[in-house]
């Protein structure tokens, strides 16, 4: 199960991450260069295969490659990566700035309907304030009482007699009647006032509880809160560990699945004659190629030449790992030789 089944699900895997990235890196570098959209999508799409190629390439030729082929084609690789991080960047990057763009326009607006309320807010107190000074001049004028004079009078002991004086009570009602004319015009003016006012308030409501864009960002909001970091720094940094293990764990995974595919392949045995296989996977376990039972000069030759070419092999350039495997066929090789060359070895 693991050998059949497992393979074909890091191969899924790795093509899915593979292609996302390449959507991503894709349209992010069209947007890069609008002007030339077409030409950027064909040539980032076959740039993203050959980073496919490349990384399988050089996965299962590694040590068959030209030294000067396979540094060109690490660097390639690693620069493809780098573009492809790239494009996923700014294609992540735009889409924020996109809704950080509407949510600017949407608390420029709450700001405008702020100052707005702030106004009407001051309006109203100092309405209020008039109110409350008219209130208590009515008060005063209404306590106003009649107040006695002394006038001439000679058909009176004395010459003056006492009487009461109305002219302040009559001046007082009128100076009531005015204060509540003052009174009703200034409650009209605050009535206005306060519908405009409760008008700017449900529009803060209404935005507020429509604003999906709000809700979008409210993770980033609160963390920048919470950390006192501005959203960009944030959102940036978010996307470089994005971008960190997006692309190279696709890569990674391209490796991986050959690695799990040689793996579940069960390599058959190949005899020493097999010249045109790979020389990484031959297996020198019997010298007996005609399997009668029986090393015959032909076969000795045969290993003979084997363990000579083998040995030049070992002069030449080649990684310790590839080294180690040739000795080891030498010396498979050489045992099973006759020790001499008029035996034959029976099995």
């Amino acid at each position: 199960m693991k050998n059949k089944i497992f393979p074909f699900i890091i191969l899924f895997v790795a093509l899915g991450l593979s292609s996302t990235a390449a959507y991503y890196s894709i349209i992010g570098l069209s947007k890069l260069f609008a002007g030339v959209a077409l030409a950027v999508i064909i040539m980032a799409s076959f740039l993203e295969a050959s980073k496919l190629v490349i990384a399988s390439l050089l996965y299962q030729y590694w040590s068959t490659l030209n030294k000067i082929l396979r540094t060109y084609l690490t660097v390639s690789l690693l620069v493809l990566i780098l573009i492809t991080s790239m494009g996923i960047y700014g294609m992540l990057s735009s889409g924020y700035q996109e809704t950080y763009n509407k949510l600017s326009v949407i608390e420029n607006q709450k700001d405008y309907i702020q100052q707005e309320i702030n106004f009407y807010h001051e309006d109203v107190n100092r309405h209020d304030r008039e109110l409350e000074i008219i209130a208590n001049n009515i008060s005063t004028l209404s306590s106003t009482k009649s107040s006695a004079i002394q006038v001439k009078d000679t058909s009176v002991r004395g010459g003056y007699r006492t009487t009461i004086s109305t002219s302040e009570v009559r001046l007082a009602q009128k100076r009531i009647v005015t204060e509540e004319e003052n009174r009703k015009n200034i409650q009209e003016k605050r009535k206005k006032i306060v519908d405009s006012l409760q008008k700017y308030q449900l529009q803060i409501l209404k935005i507020g509880n429509n604003n999906d864009v709000a809700r979008e960002l409210g993770p980033l909001q609160y963390l920048s809160g919470l950390t006192d970091i501005s959203m960009d720094k944030i959102i940036n940094l978010l996307l470089l560990i994005i971008i960190f293990v997006f692309d190279p764990l696709a890569i990674s995974l391209v490796i991986v699945a050959n690695f799990a595919f040689s793996k579940s392949q069960i390599k058959p045995k190949i005899n020493i004659e097999d010249e045109d296989e790979d020389e990484d996977n031959k297996n020198y376990n019997t010298l007996d190629i005609n399997q009668d039972g029986k090393i015959d000069q032909n076969e000795i030759e045969i290993a003979q030449n084997k363990i000579s070419e083998l040995s030049s092999k070992l002069k030449t350039s080649l990684s310790g790992w590839r080294k180690n495997k040739i000795r080891l066929d030498i010396d498979n090789l050489t045992s099973q030789l006759p020790q001499d060359d008029s035996q034959t070895k029976t099995y």
